[in-house]
């Protein structure tokens, strides 16, 4: 093995990890290589560059004795590398990234790369029925299988998280022309309930730029915030943020398809998960705001059309 240093992490990836954590985490990224350096002496790995994606984790490239590629991920907070590794070897066999190595005295681990190069390979025409498959498949697992008691539930999420956020938002930001649509979505937010039937290890972060695919054009999701709860979440999200204002309708057709829950059960986690991102949008001046409004005010109007 030849040994390589990384040296300091790029300006732009100390800006985005500074903008999620706050400035404490500078100390933490001038760390960074050594951790690297001592992950990659300890597994017998070659460092090649950074890979410089991601707001809570620093990535870089790296490679076996043998030369097979990897990706060597360090994380900012311990309990999110133990949740996800956790969650990835829950999943192992499935549409995931697989765990490689992992050290948890160093909360850094080697991840398989998908489709050889960082980023993954080309998406396939069917994307979309694709994703579902294999976010179903990840479900499946998470219901089968011993689920870890360590992975944080939905329920507290929401209760001690997304409503209080929701409801100081609601009185601190301006929401203009959106007020009404806020206001008429807000008693559903608020009663709305997990079904405990549907309970499985959520992904929680079905981003577009969270699922990759290998060189068969076969999706892997990585990068997930994990969660034990109602599915309905998983897909909800997906349906909201996974493309946001393009394709809604159609995501929404097919989460309820394949996973059998119906429409206006789906419809009201949608509504919330939008609701939510909108204030978000609107407090931080995202220019996604308006984006977001129309996707809420499709998913509420009383018999959604074609209009996604």
């Amino acid at each position: 093995m030849v040994k390589r240093t990384l040296g300091e992490v790029s300006s732009e990836c100390r800006r985005r990890l500074i903008t999620h954590y706050g400035t404490e985490v500078s100390g933490w990224l001038d760390t960074v290589p050594a951790l690297l350096d001592q992950a990659a002496e300890r597994w017998k790995l070659t460092l090649g560059t950074y890979h410089d994606a991601g707001h809570a984790s620093v990535v870089a490239t790296a490679d076996t004795l043998d030369g097979r590629p990897l990706l060597i991920k360090a994380w900012v907070d311990p309990a999110r590398f133990h949740n996800e590794v956790t969650a990835l070897r829950l999943w192992a066999g499935g549409s995931t990234a697989g765990v490689v190595e992992a050290a948890d005295d160093l909360a850094v681990a080697a991840l398989e790369m998908i489709g050889g190069r960082p980023g993954g390979g080309e998406r396939p025409p069917r994307e979309l029925q694709t994703v579902a498959a294999a976010l179903h498949g990840l479900h499946t697992f998470g219901r089968r299988r011993r689920r870890p008691r360590s992975l944080p539930p939905l329920t507290r999420y929401l209760h001690q998280e997304v409503r209080p956020r929701v409801t100081r938002r609601l009185e601190a930001v301006d929401l203009g022309p959106w007020r009404g649509l806020a206001d008429t979505v807000l008693p559903e937010f608020v009663a709305l309930e997990e079904d405990g039937g549907r309970a499985t290890v959520l992904h929680s972060d079905l981003y577009r730029e969270n699922v990759l695919f290998d060189w068969l054009g076969h999706p892997r999701l990585i990068d997930p915030l994990p969660m034990v709860g109602d599915a309905a979440f998983d897909w909800a999200f997906w349906t909201v943020y996974y493309d946001l204002g393009h394709g809604t309708d159609a995501r929404l057709a097919a989460a309820a398809r394949i996973s059998r829950i119906p429409v206006p059960d789906l419809a009201p986690w949608c509504r919330a998960l939008a609701l939510d991102g909108l204030l978000y949008y609107l407090e931080t001046g995202d220019p996604r705001k308006a984006r977001m409004a129309d996707v809420l005010a499709w998913l509420s109007a009383p018999t959604p059309g074609n209009r996604s």
